[in-house]
């Protein structure tokens, strides 16, 4: 980075889904976080997660559909879209039987990696993967 330049601030990570309420709730049950606001329009919602945002929209909207194309959902449980969202936790074990219980898609339980760290992996509602994780001291 150039001297002087100021580094930006990690705002948003926008996830493009089916339904923007349903999923904004799905986090909210499955994951622990409360629902900061859905618009009135339903095609934006976000959740309250600190200093980064998680938001939803809509997968199509004109704004950006025909700038950069459709957005492409995994076809099949076998596919898996390009982002991985994860999240730390005290306790791995129970924070995946809470979002397994609350509708996440089982992809494989907490485990411990030879890396420090206790895994486990879901998919959302939308087919999302998401990763359960302690944290990793370095």
């Amino acid at each position: 980075m150039a001297s002087g330049a100021v580094r930006p601030k990690l705002a948003y990570i926008v996830c493009y889904v089916k339904d923007v309420p349903k999923s904004a709730a799905f986090y909210a049950d499955a994951f622990g976080y409360s629902v900061r606001r859905v618009d009135d329009s339903h095609k934006w919602a976000e959740l309250d997660t600190g200093s980064t945002t998680i938001a939803f929209t809509p997968l199509h909207q004109r704004e950006t559909d025909a700038l950069t194309g459709e957005v492409q959902l995994p076809k099949s449980p076998r596919e898996r879209g390009p982002v991985e969202i994860c999240f730390d936790y005290d306790d791995v074990d129970a924070a995946y039987r809470r979002a397994v219980e609350n509708g996440a898609v089982p992809v494989s339980a907490p485990e411990q990696k030879n890396w420090g760290q206790k895994v486990g992996y879901v998919r959302d509602c939308d087919g999302i993967t998401v990763r359960l994780g302690s944290h990793v001291r370095e």
